[in-house]
């Protein structure tokens, strides 16, 4: 990135995926025009709109930082321009909390087709499943649970920021703990990783906070617990609906029977995996 010529977005995009393909990068065309666009104060069309426009020597520089921490230290893109898309909606993002996923919108359709009332999510994170239920439920009130201080604080601004914080009600705590009877629907993206496997995930991943991660030795200890300790909490008829892993939905599912579901249903995502288990307990 040269300081003796001007450049032009486009240039910079095409420098720049070219330089994250030799880093490992997996997105490369993406994340620059991602990174870029933030540091420009626009959004990827507008990037295309100014493409005759001239980068500006301070947009460069910070630019140029946030290549280095992308190529070099893998730091998620998310992370670096502090938001992310979900469910269409822009979720503040920190590194004390998971980046939200594509597959988790899964779980948000799985619990809006159940319309239930009361709601409560165990481990909200950045609140970002909280607040795209509260959008496609607005009638229901909401109990989000989190253990982490820092991650609480995310997820009050974002809530906030999307106009739904009266009806998410945030909790500091531990499991199931905070949660009384007679919820209508227990939701939850709880760690699912075998802590062995932790160290073989991508660099990216490894910058998230590992107690969002490490579902222990076989990745289903909280799964393990929610799946003994939620029937106690729902009403009947009432669902458990859990995120899971590759290959977990079966060992899951025998969970949920052995905790009195009379129904189980594995919802598949896009690429096929089985990446919801969704219980009933009680009702014909």
């Amino acid at each position: 990135m040269s300081r003796e010529r001007s450049w032009q977005p486009l240039d910079l995009v095409r420098w720049t995926a070219e330089y994250f393909g030799r880093h490992g990068v997996s997105t490369p065309r993406l994340d620059a025009e991602v990174l870029l666009a933030h540091v420009m104060g626009v959004d990827r069309m507008g990037l295309y709109l100014r493409f005759e426009d001239a980068v500006r020597d301070d947009q460069r520089a910070r630019f140029r930082e946030l290549v280095k921490r992308r190529a070099v230290d893998r730091v998620p893109v998310a992370y670096l321009t502090g938001v992310h898309e979900f469910w269409s909606l822009q979720i503040k993002v920190t590194p004390d909390v998971l980046i939200p996923r594509p597959e988790t919108e899964l779980l948000v359709e799985t619990v809006r087709d159940l319309r239930p009332s009361l709601v409560a999510e165990i481990g909200t994170g950045s609140g970002a499943l909280a607040a795209a239920l509260a959008r496609e439920l607005p009638e229901a009130a909401i109990l989000a649970v989190e253990r982490s201080r820092p991650a609480l604080s995310v997820a009050r601004e974002n809530l906030e920021l999307l106009g739904v914080s009266e009806r998410v009600t945030l909790v500091e705590g531990e499991g199931l703990g905070p949660v009384g009877p007679g919820f209508e629907t227990i939701v939850s993206n709880p760690p699912y990783v075998r802590r062995a496997e932790i160290a073989e995930l991508a660099p990216e991943v490894r910058h998230e906070p590992r107690e969002a991660l490490d579902g222990g030795a076989d990745g289903l200890d909280l799964v393990r617990e929610l799946c003994h300790e939620a029937p106690s909490r729902l009403a009947r008829p009432g669902h458990l609906a859990l995120e899971v892993g590759a290959g977990q939905a079966a060992d899951v599912e025998e969970l949920m029977r052995e905790a009195g579901a009379i129904q189980v249903e594995r919802v598949r995502d896009l690429a096929g995996i089985e990446r919801v288990v969704l219980g009933r307990f009680g009702g014909d």
